[in-house]
């Protein structure tokens, strides 16, 4: 339901939709200006979604003004205004907007023989320069809605005075902004952070942010798709390693990660030595390949790790568990040569696409990219013509479509995301494979094997990842799902409800058999009403209830509730325990 991201991104780019912001923009600041004839008005841009205004007011906003403000805004837009533009001087801006510290101090740092322009309309000035809509009569009046009021150091700095920033969502109609109101509430519905609370599934300490505490529910869909992800990759061919969270700098240098990505990294000292916390895995495992003679038919060589990273991200930055500064990568290097890359690729990409579609996501929720070389990258540009060259061929062997975006690969390769899109229509990038001639070569961490000519040659290495973080794929299952996990993924898959306390004694050696037989399972043998029983499980979004009373106890059977609230009576215990077992085997959506 609701505004898809790609839908708002093409309103984003739409010109006349940008006019209709900024204006609004414009408009805001007079309806504040009507309510508080003192504010100063500092800048007021479109951004995505709407737009906002920098105020100095004599009091602190509400919510409840923001009602009275858009009534205003409203009565502006009646008027029908045309916005007029003038070019004006230096001096002349200065005294349009005489009294107006902000507007001033804007005036005065513009350069020396910039353009300054003034947009009227209505009877209100801004210093501006655009573009507009020609007529307040091209906005629906309906079509906005103030969201929020956030504070703001003016030109960003701490130093300077914080202002009152006003958000507002704006789009081309009421219906547009409908539905993007209602994609929002749908979203705070969904918010993994809620449904973590109330499901217990994990918690993130506001004294030690970016990092997760697993909760015994949340741990137990952890292990699961952990499970999960190392049977798969084992069947794919991979070998499992695990390599140290701590590494010297030298190691760091010698990969370029100590020039390109430090500031991103935690350092710590230990007897006059320099060490990292790894924000990646691939030194690790090239260390390893290193580790003895390595021969032409030992490639492809698969490594796996669920390798542990550390990395320094902006405390602003952070949101709860789908971004975090310590995660857990489902990740992989494949050691290989040149002409193995285009069939490594294209196995991985249908490895991707089956895991994908075990967690819901089918193919045409699946959105490819492929990045090419950045400014900022090592090695020459011959080789990263064959990288990609090479990388190409792949996706071609693959059948996989894909949209280019020139210049994000990493610093060392081209690349591959992909993409998922949820039920909400959201994007989430999630899977990667690297195509890397740089890591494993001479100037770089010298990783060998003997061809079949008996000559010495550097592999090529691709990096990658099919779920990415384990964190923040949890995080969008979570919002994915609404908490209501498929049963194999489900930290509670079956609950045992008795009639009444007499019967928690057989309550309880069902539980007992359905987790003997592998599943998570409790037994409520409290003395609580079996509809208050029912309710509690249906809150904790368990897939199936058993509901056992003296008829079942008699019969050695259960009554089966499902979540969606289907009921089967006088099922075998035996039934329902092949039931489960068929339903976890084929990943069962429902």
């Amino acid at each position: 339901m609701g505004m898809t991201i790609a839908a708002q991104e093409a309103l984003a780019k739409d010109e006349g939709l940008f006019k209709k912001r900024h204006s609004l923009a414009h408009v805001l600041a007079e309806a504040v200006r009507q309510v508080f004839p003192d504010a100063q008005v500092a800048i007021g841009p479109p951004i995505d979604n709407g737009f906002y205004y920098d105020f100095e007011l004599p009091r602190s906003l509400n919510e409840e003004d923001f009602p009275v403000i858009e009534e205003k805004m409203r009565a502006i837009l009646a008027t029908k205004a045309r916005f007029e533009k003038r070019i004006v001087s230096r001096a002349e801006a200065l005294k349009v907007f005489a009294g107006q510290k902000y507007k001033e101090d804007l005036i005065s740092k513009l350069p020396e023989g910039e353009e300054i322009s003034i947009y009227k309309s209505h009877e209100f000035e801004d210093l501006c320069r655009g573009p507009h809509v020609e007529s307040m009569a091209e906005i629906d009046p309906k079509s906005f809605k103030i969201s929020r009021v956030a504070g703001a150091y003016w030109r960003g700095d701490e130093k300077n005075a914080m202002l009152q920033r006003v958000y507002a969502y704006a789009f081309n109609s009421e219906k547009e902004l409908g539905e993007f109101l209602a994609f929002l509430e749908e979203a705070e519905k969904r918010d993994h952070r809620k449904i973590g609370r109330e499901m217990d599934l994990f918690h993130v300490d506001s004294e030690d942010p970016g990092q997760v505490f697993w909760h015994p529910n949340g741990w137990a869909i952890y292990l699961t798709i952990q499970n999960y992800v190392r049977e798969k990759v084992r069947a794919a061919g991979y070998v499992e390693v695990h390599t140290p969270m701590v590494m010297p700098q030298s190691l760091w240098e010698r990969s370029g990660h100590w020039a390109k990505y430090r500031e991103n990294m935690f350092i710590t000292e230990s007897e006059k030595r320099t060490f990292a916390l790894k924000p990646m895995n691939c030194p690790g495992a090239i260390e390893i390949f290193k580790q003895g003679i390595k021969s032409y038919r030992d490639l492809p060589l698969r490594m796996a790790e669920f390798g542990s990273c550390t990395r320094n991200e902006a405390s602003g930055a952070l949101l709860g568990i789908l971004r975090v500064r310590g995660f857990v990568q489902d990740d992989a290097h494949i050691f290989c040569t040149e002409e193995q890359i285009p069939s490594e690729v294209a196995s991985f990409c249908a490895l991707l696409k089956d895991m994908y579609k075990d967690f819901g996501f089918t193919e045409d929720r699946i959105l490819v990219k492929f990045s090419t070389r950045p400014e900022l990258r090592v090695g020459d540009d011959a080789t990263w013509d064959r990288a990609e060259a090479a990388l190409a061929d792949a996706c071609k062997k693959a059948d996989l479509e894909y949209e280019v975006a020139p210049g994000e690969g990493a610093f060392y390769g081209p690349k591959l995301e992909f993409t998922l899109v949820d039920a909400l229509g959201r994007q989430w990038q999630c899977g990667t494979i690297q195509v890397d001639y740089q890591l494993p070569s001479k100037e770089r961490l010298d990783a060998e094997y003997t061809a079949e000519d008996g000559s010495k040659k550097h592999p090529v290495m691709l990096h990658r990842a099919i779920l990415g973080s384990l964190e923040r794929f949890i995080g969008i299952l979570i919002e994915q799902y609404s908490g209501t996990f498929p049963v194999w993924l489900a930290p509670e898959q079956v609950a045992v409800i008795s009639v009444s306390e007499k019967f928690s004694g057989y309550a309880f050696k069902v539980a007992a058999q359905i987790k003997a037989a592998g599943y998570r399972v409790e037994a409520d043998l409290s003395d609580q009403k079996m509809g208050a029983k029912i309710r509690a499980a249906q809150m904790r979004r368990v897939p199936y209830m058993l509901i056992v009373g003296g008829q079942e106890e008699e019969a050695g059977t259960v009554s089966l509730r499902t979540r969606s609230g289907e009921q089967k009576n006088g099922m075998s215990l035996a039934d329902f325990i092949q039931f489960v077992a068929g339903k976890v085997a084929e990943k069962a959506l429902v």
